[in-house]
């Protein structure tokens, strides 16, 4: 796919996903009381996340997928802090970040075909995963693991050894 076809093809799905909430909203018009303006500033910061990835797709620069990413992920973030109040959840949820960073790198990876990449993000966006999950049985987001939170990072490390083996193996052949 050319770097035309690709820019034509996201702008393409860009104006389709624009249009289509705007149609929810003239018909659903309870769904513009989700987007009430008091409540809307975290979207302005998701809107200059997917500006930026726009940017990057019509440049062909797919690189702009991850600072991409982590904009509209804290904006994501803040989104849901502004509508629930629980602006305490900065003590755990920072760990999401580097998952942020994780999917940009998926993206980045499968808009340049360069496949290691789509793997390192998703090994990223597990690590985010498990810190958020720690890190919230930690300062009390949520219970989820209690006092078992310690056999999680014992499952990542053996994960994080079993793929330094298989690394290891590959680069020396």
């Amino acid at each position: 796919m050319t770097k035309q076809q690709r820019s034509n093809l996201t702008l393409g799905l860009l104006l389709i996903l624009l249009g289509a909430v705007l149609l929810v909203g003239q018909v659903v018009p309870e769904f513009q009381d989700w987007f009430a303006l008091h409540l809307s500033w975290p979207l302005i910061i998701i809107g200059v996340g997917a500006a930026l990835l726009l940017i990057g797709l019509l440049t062909g620069e797919p690189d702009m997928a991850i600072p991409a990413c982590i904009v509209a992920g804290i904006g994501g973030i803040l989104y849901w802090q502004n509508i629930t109040g629980r602006w305490e959840s900065w003590a755990y949820v920072w760990a999401l970040i580097p998952g942020f960073v994780g999917i940009g790198t998926v993206l980045m990876g499968l808009l340049s075909g360069k496949w290691k990449h789509v793997w390192e993000g998703l090994n990223t966006m597990l690590v985010s995963v498990v810190l958020f999950v720690i890190f919230g049985s930690l300062f009390g987001g949520f219970t989820t693991l209690g006092p078992y939170w310690p056999v999680l990072l014992i499952a990542v490390g053996v994960l994080m050894l079993i793929q330094s083996l298989f690394r290891g193996g590959r680069k020396h052949e």
